[in-house]
């Protein structure tokens, strides 16, 4: 009987070490490339779009600059480069993400340029829910050596804080036909946009480091 019970009792043991360490930290970010080159300007391009929504572009694009000023970087313009960039003939994110390094200092002068793609953007819907969601990823790369400074991921949801279980099933249902309808009706994605861009930009652990216009430049040093 006590062999039984010390037997589970390893066997619990080793499951709870695997899920301790599945849950352990993640590995630190190598900055070294990015505290070598410490971009003092950063130019975002108009982001690749991977989701069916159209607006996906227009929703991030305009809420980026934001994040990375408070971080303490000067941010061109978006729609002064996407500006630029139509009056050079480039209108899709495609072809400019394909311009090379050298060219995009050449004309903006700029440090460094920022790359991001839109993975998800949009409501989805099941019977008992209607979740907005919006994850991008980005990469920050050096335009006077092209080398990957920092790249990153983020997402964000409608539903983060919220109880789906008020009310029981019928609540659900009900909560979800008029988040659909809300959805429908309403850019219901633009505020969450915002704040998956502000993850993904933000100065923060394993994220991108205070430019030089912050009071924590260097900070980390």
């Amino acid at each position: 009987m006590m062999r039984k019970i010390f037997f589970k009792l390893g066997i619990l043991c080793c499951a709870v070490a695997l899920v301790t360490g599945c849950a352990s930290p993640p590995k630190p970010y190598d900055y070294t490339a990015f505290k070598a080159s410490r971009p003092h300007s950063i130019l975002v391009l108009p982001p690749l779009n991977d989701s069916p929504e159209v607006a996906a572009p227009y929703g991030v694009y305009a809420q980026v600059t934001l994040p990375l000023a408070e971080s303490g970087y000067y941010v061109f313009p978006v729609t002064l480069v996407d500006e630029t960039f139509k009056q050079n003939g480039l209108t899709a994110a495609g072809d400019i993400h394909a311009v090379a390094p050298a060219k995009l200092r050449e004309i903006f002068g700029a440090d460094a340029a920022l790359y991001i793609t839109i993975t998800k953007y949009g409501a989805v819907y099941t019977v008992l829910s209607s979740e907005v969601i919006v994850s991008a990823k980005a990469r920050l790369v050096d335009l006077k050596t092209g080398n990957l400074l920092w790249e990153g991921k983020a997402s964000a949801s409608s539903e983060e804080g919220k109880n789906n279980n008020a009310g029981g099933i019928i609540g659900m249902l009900v909560t979800a036909v008029v988040n659909q309808v809300i959805n429908n009706v309403t850019d219901s994605s633009y505020p969450v946009a915002g704040t998956a861009s502000s993850r993904l930009l933000f100065a923060h652990p394993n994220g991108m480091l205070y430019g030089p216009r912050s009071p924590s430049y260097q900070s980390e040093q």
